[in-house]
């Protein structure tokens, strides 16, 4: 039997880069969708899953996998393009890039970065090459070799010290026992004020929110949780995180899985993650805690999800208060959790979680699984 398509094991600036994408957007909606892809298969989930979250073909979800392991990150900006053959030679193009990425005091000039015309201007006084290019078609070969111009960031690695045995836990329970493996997490904060998205309108008439950015509100966090093998993600908003908050949200995942098996929560290690209270009971409970390595959160198979839960319910809203709020990000659950299965069983589906919230008291949204 073939070995299931899943990307290699991500490097820390890989994962926080595909983190960054999809919780806080792209302007190219290529690259959001790619990103969504490649961190919820990071995430253990399967083609199929991968396909129906960002609803494309399960090819299209296993080209980009296959792309990824063989190029990294350069797969996000798919070239296509067409045109008349290119004048400069390929090792002129090389010499271009390796000229534009190196500081401009190695070279002698006496600044510390390159602008597009100071650049052009170097490339045609090298000695021993005939390098003739303008401007705009400069930008146009940086652009195509993935070279922008951007800020100058620091970065930091996960100085964890178990990182990889803590990956290998969990890529183990992912691999060895799916339908016992949940996720959970914190979304937010969340704010009450307006905020910027997409819509269909006529041209020159966009929908326009007021600009009100006093609310006194506060804000909430949303505690999510997610079934690895049911594909079911639920959550209820908070008004802060902490230890009895998260020890809510494991009892929730416990009732879940109501047969008494052992179970598997993914999560990262914020310090109310993991207590002593919370401990204790996931140890008295068949709990066994997989954290994340540190500042490797993007390991967790629920973020993947929390893209599209900011692009549908956050963007291009404007609640009036939490309440408002809270009923619109279950409104997507609901919707989500549907959509995530086939049309038959939707209407069994909304009556079973409406009546184990009712029997149980179950206030995340999530349902109850029949004993195995």
């Amino acid at each position: 039997m073939a070995e299931p398509v899943r990307v290699r094991r991500l490097t820390d600036q890989e994962g926080q880069k595909l983190q960054q994408i999809v919780r806080r957007g792209s302007t190219s909606s290529v690259r959001f969708r790619r990103a969504m892809m490649l961190l919820a298969s990071a995430g253990g989930n399967r083609v199929p899953v991968i396909a129906k979250l960002v609803q494309a073909d399960e090819d299209t979800v296993r080209d980009v996998i296959h792309r990824f392991n063989e190029i990294g990150l350069a797969c996000l900006d798919p070239q296509w393009a067409g045109g008349r053959p290119r004048l400069l030679s390929p090792d002129d193009e090389d010499f271009v890039i390796q000229t534009a990425t190196t500081r401009p005091t190695k070279l002698g000039q006496p600044f510390t970065r390159w602008s597009i015309r100071k650049l052009a201007t170097y490339l045609r006084k090298v000695h021993g090459r005939v390098i003739r290019i303008g401007r705009e078609a400069l930008r146009c070969l940086l652009a195509r070799r993935g070279i922008t111009f951007q800020r100058t960031k620091t970065w930091k690695e996960s100085p964890d010290p178990e990182r990889d045995a803590k990956l290998d836990c969990i890529e183990h329970v992912l691999e060895r026992f799916p339908d016992r493996v949940f996720a959970f997490d914190e979304f937010g904060p969340l704010g009450i004020r307006p905020a910027a998205g997409a819509c269909w309108a006529a041209a020159g008439h966009p929908e326009r929110h007021p600009a009100t950015y006093h609310r006194t509100h506060g804000v909430r966090y949303f505690h999510g949780c997610y079934s690895i093998g049911d594909d079911i993600l639920w959550g209820v908003n908070r008004r802060k995180k902490g230890a009895a908050t998260t020890l809510a949200a494991l009892r929730s995942i416990r009732a879940a899985r109501p047969d008494g098996a052992p179970i598997y929560v993914i999560l990262d290690n914020l310090t109310a993650h993991k207590g002593d209270a919370i401990r204790r009971w996931a140890k008295k409970n068949r709990v066994e805690l997989c954290f994340t390595p540190t500042y490797a959160s993007w390991a967790n198979p629920i973020e993947a999800h929390f893209g599209p839960l900011r692009q549908f319910t956050i963007a291009n809203s404007n609640h009036r208060n939490h309440t408002t709020q809270t009923r619109a990000l279950h409104a997507y659950l609901r919707w989500r959790n549907a959509n995530a299965r086939h049309p038959d069983v939707l209407a069994a589906q909304r009556r079973e979680r409406a009546r184990s919230r009712s029997e149980k008291g179950i206030r995340w949204g999530g349902r109850a699984r029949t004993a195995a």
